[in-house]
């Protein structure tokens, strides 16, 4: 298991939490990776700072665009470039542990997985823990999916080579992973669970996940408009994924 793998993180006025994110993966026990981090034109000095977190570090390469085009597109960016057999998505705000990528990595291997995600735990802005976790599933298929939008985007890990389909992002500004997981499973895939926490998700007042009624009109945007699952069928995945998200939202 040496197999290389590409880690994507856009990046928008990231400087209160990249480093941590940054460190969490110089800390990783399986280090063949590279770490891609695209600027989608920050307002702040992120460029400046992870210029300085990254310049004895030959494995992270920043990408700085000229505009600001939203993190699905780039994420598709860092998709041009990603040399791994493996893609792995990790946001600028959250923190992986420090086995994340030996265990999952290990579990996909053994079990010939093409999508794995992970369990994680929730922190606030100060990266204090919410006693908030968020437990895996075993499997997901695109119905099970529908009905709980359950994988953590910096959990997710992808096998390209079992991935026949180009792994490309929509541009839409919100729920671009949720369509990601959606197209993925339309075409027969399955993703696969391992109820084990190995990242700590950051939920804070600027994240989407904190809006939950931004939240669900992007999901019905992509059942209804984007997918066209047809009305009868939206309203009922989507009865189930509104149900799903509040029982997540307070299951402890």
């Amino acid at each position: 298991m040496n197999s290389l793998v590409s880690i994507i993180t856009p990046s928008y006025n990231s400087k209160p939490f990249i480093k941590e994110t940054i460190d969490s993966v110089l800390a990783q026990t399986y280090q063949n990776w590279e770490m891609i981090i695209v600027d989608d034109k920050s307002q702040d000095d992120s460029v400046e700072y992870i210029n300085t977190l990254i310049k004895d570090e030959q494995r992270i390469r920043l990408i700085t665009l000229n505009e600001n085009i939203g993190a699905a597109m780039a994420r598709n960016r860092a998709l041009e470039v990603a040399r791994g057999k493996y893609i792995a998505f990790l946001d600028s705000d959250d923190v992986w542990l420090p086995k994340k990528l030996e265990i999952q990595l290990d579990f996909m291997q053994r079990n010939n997985v093409a999508i794995s995600f992970t369990s994680y735990n929730t922190i606030d802005e100060n990266s204090n823990e919410n006693d908030h976790t968020i437990y895996a599933v075993e499997s997901l298929t695109l119905v099970q999916y529908l009905k709980n939008t359950i994988i953590g985007f910096s959990t997710s890990i992808i096998d390209k080579e079992l991935i026949k389909e180009e792994i490309k992002f929509l541009d839409i500004r919100i729920r671009q992973d949720t369509n990601l997981w959606i197209t993925l499973l339309k075409n027969g895939y399955k993703a696969y669970g391992i109820n084990q926490v190995l990242v700590k998700y950051r939920i804070h007042s600027n994240s989407i996940s904190a809006n939950k009624l931004k939240a669900a009109k992007g999901v019905w945007n992509l059942y209804f408009r984007i997918h066209h699952f047809g009305l009868i069928k939206s309203l009922y995945y989507f009865s189930f994924y509104a149900f799903n998200a509040i029982r997540k939202r307070f299951k402890r």
